[in-house]
């Protein structure tokens, strides 16, 4: 399937975002720990990722199949080790290509019980759960903080808990900051002992806990409107708290050289944002997305369209992501007419190099990420064809709907 997206004159919607899926995830599995069956969680995302980790927890069978859902295969990877019965994990045929031997390593070393059905270091799993011994443990922080998050989640059910050194570069620090808030709210007791050593240890309780909106999913919506050639553009974003957990909620200032401004507002429905224009883009743009780095593709799509030149650093981790997310924006933004450049491993380029568009519809490599950093585009280029539109189900499954409410126009191909 795909979609001819053609885009409005002018840019006004008033949009309710989606739960976030990094929460909706850590919810589940510190609920599943402290063993309240999930009565107290609420607002949950209603995606592909989410609902693989809800079909986990009530699955009764042998196998375990979570499709696409990278954050589930890691963190379902620890909770099975610590959790009793046998099961075998599984998913797509990208999911069982995609690295997941530091953890198990890890795990091993508490003494898992863990082995592998095919190739070495890759899914799919057989994991036997039992209680493992704590301790103290050494992890490559540099690789994925969703190892460090699926560790310390299990951490206070060790026994003697958990101690975590991290070496290298620690990636997506934010995502582990906010797995240490949510075990706290759940009763355990987490917390940095030195700058590289976390100690998870106590219990969990049952918890009753509400999950905010998605800052991931707003950054669609700032690129939207710093794309927009519309100067009275506004958008409305609901249930956004200013004060987040959410490491990706640094987009609120990452827009403003962009021309994006930011409002928060609260009315008797919660919190929002408005999002209006702000002046012109810079003509330059440098940052390390290490923290953010789901941020990287709205960045890499929305400065090239702007004008704006930028090197991006800090995207090692979007290799071994739904795709190569690094090779997938060059191929992509060829086609639009720019040229990229890596010049080292994880340092995306563009110096306002430029080439011949070509007429072709533009991929989504299976990467809900991709279509949706890609979609703001037809704001510029005045109509977009894109392949495989349904990958959004992953995380922002009414996207396309949002876009048509917003005024946007989507014909199937």
């Amino acid at each position: 399937m795909s979609i001819l997206l053609s885009p409005p004159e002018r840019l006004h919607a008033d949009v309710r975002l989606p739960a976030s899926k990094s929460l909706s995830a850590r919810a589940l599995v510190l609920d599943a720990l402290s063993g309240a069956g999930g009565e107290g969680l609420s607002n949950l995302s209603d995606c592909d990722d989410t609902r693989a980790m809800r079909s986990a927890f009530a699955a009764t069978g042998d196998t375990i199949n979570i499709g696409a859902a990278g954050t589930a295969m890691r963190f379902l990877t620890a909770f099975l080790s610590v959790t009793a019965g046998s099961r075998t994990l599984t998913g797509t045929e990208r999911m069982c290509h995609r690295p997941i031997g530091i953890l198990v390593e890890a795990l091993r070393s508490l003494g898992a019980d863990i082995a592998y059905l095919g190739e070495e270091g890759f899914p799919p799993l057989r994991i036997t759960g039992r209680t493992l011994n704590g301790g103290r443990i050494e992890v490559d922080g540099s690789i994925s903080s969703q190892y460090v998050s699926a560790l310390l989640m299990v951490g206070p059910t060790l026994r003697g808990g958990l101690t975590l050194s991290l070496r290298g570069h620690i990636a997506s620090r934010p995502y582990i900051e906010m797995t240490m808030a949510l075990m706290r709210q759940f009763g355990a007791c987490v917390d940095w002992t030195d700058e590289r050593t976390i100690a998870a240890s106590g219990s969990y309780r049952p918890t009753r806990y509400s999950v905010e909106a998605d800052w991931s999913a707003a950054s669609y919506w700032y690129e939207a409107v710093a794309l927009s050639q519309d100067d009275s553009a506004e958008v409305r974003l609901h249930g956004l708290q200013e004060k987040s957990l959410q490491g990706d909620s640094l987009v609120s200032t990452l827009f403003e050289p962009l021309g994006v401004r930011t409002e928060f507002c609260r009315d008797a429905s919660g919190p929002s944002i408005r999002l209006t224009k702000n002046g012109k883009a810079a003509a330059r743009m440098e940052q390390d997305f290490a923290m953010q780095p789901d941020l990287a593709q709205t960045f890499v799509a929305c400065c090239t369209l702007l004008g704006t030149r930028f090197r991006f650093t800090g995207l090692e981790s979007l290799r071994i992501k739904e795709t190569d997310r690094l090779r997938a924006l060059q191929n992509e933004l060829r086609k639009l007419g720019f040229v990229l450049y890596e010049p080292t491993c994880g340092t995306l380029v563009w110096d306002g190099e430029t080439c011949d568009v070509q007429p072709a519809a533009l991929d989504t490599y299976e990467d809900h990420r991709m279509a949706m950093a890609l979609a703001p585009v037809a704001l510029r280029t005045g109509s977009l064809r894109i392949n495989n539109p349904e990958v959004v189900s992953k995380s922002y499954p009414r996207f396309w709907n949002d876009l048509v409410a917003a005024g946007f126009r989507i014909a199937e191909q």
